[in-house]
């Protein structure tokens, strides 16, 4: 049976995520946020050194235990130089092309607390200047610069406004929702994600549905640098779902408006019994689906596996579009991942508590010859 997910909770709490400035290196902000919406749904949680998030909700049976996980930083900037013209010099934090940064409002976080705004342009911004010089300048990132909206003329005013080398530099989300339910914004990845594991906890709290298991609600903090959910994993942690996108290209097969289950992604394939699982609790849910395969993309599944914990891990995804540019999504797309969450975390774990992992033919999740005629 399917919980009521609230809409404006997941409408709103998307916002204000989006609202929050997050470039890996720099999350404490993002994470004091999702700590406070812990503390509203009164699920218990803990903070590692780094400042990842370990929530709990408790479950009707201790063990096996489950995993659902999602990163809060977001793509950003660094100050590389500081220019004789007044502005300054800027490398990515994550990958992102430089395509997308031109036009970029952001802001610098100066260490003196200083948050100056600006906006990242091509060093040959203006065709009344530079002629075709614009169109033949290659997209670069040593071919940007940012210009701070201060009076700044030098290197010697920027150093009293509290510029240096080594400054964040957070690009703003500029969030629209629409409503007809679209929503256009950076950094959909992954904020989405945390708005769907948010919103599918908030409903299994208010309806007091306990999980099957004990499980875990992982909020990582450097994903978009390679890390991942590497050092936020318990021991007793049986498998794990990560939460990310699922990109709309003409060669792709994610689901615009419902859930995408990954099949594979450029670390490898996902386990095959838990992914048709998820397929599983999307038929029977009636949860609108498809599955998909990324090759030039990893998620905090690939982090956690690379760190050497012994666990099975799945993918799911909310559409978007133009990922790591100005993002696309749909509210409905959000409501799906949740939805399945919920299903996920309400049923038994793939195999019981027994020495033998790989299960016997019968515990084993593996399409019937009936069903395979009717296979996506």
């Amino acid at each position: 049976m399917q919980l009521k997910i609230d809409q404006d909770y997941l409408r709103d709490t998307l916002k204000a995520l989006l609202e929050t400035p997050s470039p890996s290196g720099m999350t404490d902000e993002v994470v004091r946020f999702v700590c406070s919406e812990l503390d509203t749904l009164k699920i218990s949680y803990e903070l590692t050194r780094r400042g990842a998030i370990r929530a709990t909700i408790k479950g009707r049976n201790d063990a096996p235990r489950r995993a659902v996980a999602a990163h809060l930083d977001t793509l950003g900037a660094m100050v590389k130089g500081l220019k004789r013209n007044g502005r300054l010099r800027v490398v990515p934090i994550g990958h992102w092309n430089a395509r997308f940064a031109e036009g970029a409002r952001v802001k610098i976080h100066c260490d003196n607390g200083t948050v100056l705004t600006g906006t990242i342009l091509p060093l040959k911004a203006s065709g009344h200047t530079y002629n075709k010089g614009v169109d033949e300048q290659p997209s670069a990132w040593e071919n940007l610069e940012i210009r701070v909206d201060a009076t700044a003329v030098g290197v010697d005013e920027l150093w009293e406004l509290g510029v240096r080398v080594g400054d964040f530099v957070s690009v703003d989300s500029q969030p629209q929702i629409h409503p007809n339910g679209f929503v256009n914004g950076r950094h959909l990845d992954d904020k989405a994600g945390v708005t769907s594991i948010l919103a599918a906890a908030k409903a299994l709290v208010e309806s007091d549905q306990k999980p099957y298991a004990d499980c875990h609600l992982l909020f990582t903090i450097s994903e978009e640098v390679g890390v991942g959910a590497s050092h936020v994993l318990h021991g007793e942690v049986a498998e794990m779902v990560s939460v990310d996108n699922g990109t709309i290209a003409p060669d792709q097969n994610t689901c615009e408006y419902g859930v995408t289950i990954a099949m594979q992604d450029s670390s490898g394939p996902f386990d095959r019994a838990l992914s048709q699982h998820l397929i599983g609790l999307c038929k029977r849910e009636e949860i609108e689906f498809s599955r998909d395969v990324f090759l030039y993309y990893r998620s905090d599944a690939a982090a956690a596996l690379e760190a050497g914990n012994d666990i099975r891990t799945a993918l799911i995804c909310f559409a978007l579009d133009a990922s790591h540019g100005w993002e696309r999504s749909h509210l409905r797309s959000l409501n799906s991942v949740a939805q399945l969450l919920v299903q996920y975390l309400q049923s038994k774990p793939l195999f019981g508590e027994d020495e033998n992992v790989i299960g016997s033919d019968q515990d084993y999740p593996l399409i019937t010859p009936n069903e395979k005629l009717q296979r996506h």
